[in-house]
């Protein structure tokens, strides 16, 4: 995994050569931001039947605090850090099946120049 570049720091650069070993994703981020609100709801549960009142209301700081990070991460990641399918270009799928039914019209196998299409969206994720 390529690392960053750390800006903005003179001693940040000594001893890690100036990158990080890591990259943590949007996804990453989210999921330890769910742990942390769900270990802070219990908490409030816990604290609340325990008649612990200060710890509930700093447990319930956590959690509102978890979620506004939540919210943060997801509005400045896009749907496309979470693994939504980018949309579908309608007029680019208009203009491929017209191509193939151009193609089909001139004399090639309709099963054939599906398949062709197919492997070649299968080549393209892979990359």
């Amino acid at each position: 995994m390529r690392g960053l570049t750390v800006v903005g720091h003179e001693s940040a650069n000594e001893g890690t050569r100036g990158t990080f070993a890591g990259v943590i994703t949007p996804r990453g981020i989210r999921r330890i931001v769910i742990g942390v609100c769900a270990l802070a709801i219990v908490g409030m549960i816990v604290s609340s039947i325990t008649s612990h009142n200060g710890i509930a209301i700093a447990t319930g700081l956590v959690a509102a605090v978890a979620i506004v990070c939540l919210i943060l991460v997801t509005a400045v990641g896009g749907p496309e850090a979470f693994g939504a399918p980018p949309a579908i270009d309608e007029s680019a799928a208009a203009d491929l099946e017209r191509r193939v039914e151009s193609l089909v019209a001139s004399g090639a196998d309709e099963a054939e120049v599906r398949s062709l299409i197919r492997a070649t969206q299968r080549l393209s994720k892979r990359q």
